[in-house]
C-alpha cells in the first residue's frame, strides 16, 4: 500500500473536501488531523491518503495544488504520531466497552 501525507492550510478545507471526494481518491483510506495536535503548524491540516499506487498518485497531483507534501523524515514522524493516536483511542474504547 502506498501513502502520501500533505500539510494543507485550514482555510482551504472546502477545496480539500472536493479533492477527497474525487472518485478514485474517495475509494482510498483517508485521514485528516489538526496539524497542531501532531506537532505541526497551527491552522494547518495533515492529510493522509493510503491505497493503490495509481489512486495515491492522483491524490498527490490534486493535493499539490492546495498544500505541501511532507518531506520523508517529517512524514515518518507524523505518521508515527497518527498511529499512536489511533492506538490510544482504540485502547480507550476497549476500556469503555469492558467496564
Amino acid at each position: 500500500m502506498t501513502a502520501i501525507l500533505f500539510a494543507v492550510p485550514g482555510t482551504r478545507r472546502a477545496e480539500l473536501d472536493t479533492i477527497l471526494k474525487e472518485d478514485r481518491v474517495a475509494r482510498q483510506s483517508q485521514k485528516i488531523r489538526d496539524a497542531a495536535t501532531l506537532g505541526g503548524k497551527a491552522g494547518e491540516l495533515f492529510v493522509l491518503v493510503e491505497g493503490s499506487e495509481a489512486a495515491v498518485r492522483i491524490a498527490e497531483e490534486l493535493l499539490a495544488k492546495i498544500g505541501t507534501k511532507l518531506p520523508s523524515a517529517e512524514h515518518e514522524r507524523v505518521l508515527h504520531r497518527m498511529k499512536e493516536e489511533d492506538e490510544s483511542a482504540s485502547a480507550g474504547m476497549g476500556l469503555f466497552f469492558t467496564e
